[in-house]
């Protein structure tokens, strides 16, 4: 097949404008006019740079006929190439008796599900050991929170079947590179699991909570058709290395569990795992991540400024924004996670601490947009050696709950009153989502002063790209404290742990990934990895 790019076409434009673009482009390559078979679309973007013209933006996979007669043209032509192979194959496949025990993964976040589903497929029959519930029941567990202001620690946002990409906008894409493809996997997995089927062509997929819950239920069955299993409820207490190797696991209920291959997928916030491995000697070192409050303004006000006249078209649903400001005092200030249509939620998982995080559905039909606004920051901001991140996020986190009232509600502000620097006594025309509650205060205490005056700085620049972004309602909501994990488990070229053979650090928690996207491709590579060092073992 071949493949062309960069086919644009006005906003409502007919199937048939689309063919004929595609006959077009396909003159240029000596195919004559009743040369194309048939066509699919790879991937459909917006260019919504002119806001008055907007365009659709297209990738198409054709066949031709005569195909290698139009080959020797394609190098005259910078938007027309041969269509990669996207297939997936796998580097292997269990033998029928195999001697060594079977590998486990610890954590079923989107690294740990797929990290476990390509072992099935593999037919390695792997261990998967989850500390939380089976995704209902968490979600059951983690509205308690939201409605009754009742924490589970060991089943919330961050712990539990999905990880904490289950409550999110369900992002399906990312900049990292991917020169095998391994995104396409990721994405067909997800569609034969009940993802709707655009998401294999729209280029900035997303999924929503209530639709990732039912096909993590269908992955995981598909696992244990597989031969594989998944043990919830099932912390690892310790981890047993002798001679530089991995020997065996401790769970929760006492038990141990030999093994010599373990991927380690546990999130960005499973601190106290992070505290054991360290106390076991795993190399490990801080690394940046950034801390700010997550900002809501009325959808509407987002999709006029992306979107102009277009605003509220089917086609281009809610606008989103991606923005930076590099400040004076030499941070840098940038939206994180952005929700259209969708909610803040509480996302803390220790008891007497407040974090924010954001979801959307698939729909993102809720009333308000909202995203952290959030400041980057490096190890030297909190010396102390690898651990010293968590710390500095338990003070801030601990700060916002004192902030918000004891009682799991969150502190906010008027962005108005934040940049006037006085408190904020009443909500404005913007009416704050996150559950269980906001309560209007003064934000400045709320994190460090140069994040706080980074932040400040930076809403009023953003005002001139993005009007309204610095209305005065708009609510600020704190605080974003789990942007990323603020450690990294060292791994060496083939997955493993620098200094502990048969711990393979894998996916956001260990410093590897940021997202669903990214952390499932993560989980594929380090599959591969212990598979093939299964094979020779």
């Amino acid at each position: 097949m071949l493949r062309l790019s960069e086919i644009k076409l006005p906003l409502e434009h007919s199937e048939s404008e689309l063919e004929s673009a595609i006959r077009s482009r396909l003159a240029l390559i000596h195919v004559p006019a009743d040369g194309l078979i048939r066509y699919t679309v790879f991937r459909r973007a917006h260019d919504a740079r002119k806001r008055s013209d907007i365009k659709l933006t297209y990738i198409v996979d054709v066949d031709v006929k005569n195909e290698a007669a139009a080959l020797p043209h394609l190098n005259d032509q910078p938007h027309c190439t041969v269509t990669p192979d996207m297939a997936y194959k796998f580097v292997a496949k269990a033998p029928e008796s195999m001697k060594s025990p079977r590998p486990v993964v610890i954590g079923m976040g989107p690294c740990g599900l797929f990290a476990g589903l390509i072992l099935a497929q593999m037919g390695f029959r792997p261990i998967i050991l989850e500390r939380g519930k089976a995704v209902r029941e968490r979600t059951k567990d983690t509205w308690g929170l939201w409605r009754k202001n009742v924490l589970n620690p060991e089943s919330n946002v961050q712990f539990g079947e999905g990880g904490a990409g289950t409550f999110s906008d369900g992002k399906l894409y990312s900049q990292i590179k991917d020169p095998k493809h391994y995104g396409r996997k990721v994405l067909e997995e997800f569609v034969l699991a009940g993802a709707p089927e655009d998401i294999l062509y729209l280029s900035r997929p997303h999924i929503g909570t209530f639709r990732l819950v039912g096909m993590v239920e269908k992955m995981r069955a598909m696992i244990h058709q597989l031969g594989g299993e998944v043990r919830f409820e099932t912390r690892v207490e310790d981890i047993e290395i002798d001679d530089g190797k991995v020997r065996g696991l401790t769970l929760s209920n006492g038990e141990t569990l030999r093994c010599d291959h373990v991927v380690l997928s546990v999130g960005h916030s499973a601190r106290d795992t992070f505290e054991m491995l360290h106390d076991r000697g795993v190399y490990m070192e801080a690394k940046p991540f950034s801390l700010g409050f997550r900002i809501e303004h009325p959808q509407g006000l987002i999709d006029r400024s992306r979107f102009g006249k277009f605003a509220g078209h089917k086609l281009l649903g809610a606008a989103d924004y991606k923005v930076v400001h590099h400040c004076s005092n030499g941070r840098a200030v940038y939206s994180f996670c952005m929700c259209p249509g969708g909610t803040v939620v509480a996302a803390t998982s220790e008891p007497g601490r407040v974090v924010t995080n954001g979801m959307s559905q698939y729909s993102r039909n809720e009333r308000n947009a909202n995203a952290g606004i959030v400041v980057g920051i490096t190890p030297d901001d909190f010396p102390g050696g690898p651990l010293a991140g968590i710390a500095f996020q338990r003070q801030w986190e601990e700060r916002a709950f004192e902030l918000g009232g004891g009682d799991y509600c969150a502190p906010g502000q008027l962005v108005g009153d934040f940049i006037a620097r006085r408190p904020s006594t009443s909500l404005g025309s913007v009416e704050p989502s996150y559950k269980p509650g906001v309560r209007m205060t003064d934000l400045s205490s709320a994190l460090p002063e140069y994040v706080v005056e980074a932040i400040r700085e930076a809403l009023p620049q953003i005002d001139k790209k993005i009007p309204g972004f610095a209305m005065h309602d708009a609510v600020l909501t704190g605080v974003e404290t789990r942007t990323s994990s603020p450690i990294r488990v060292r791994r060496k070229d083939d997955y493993q742990s620098v200094n502990v053979d048969g711990l393979y650090p894998a996916g956001e928690g260990a410093g590897y990934a940021g997202g669903i996207y990214s952390a499932a491709i993560d989980g594929i590579e380090v599959a591969e990895a212990l598979a093939l060092k299964m094979m020779v073992a």
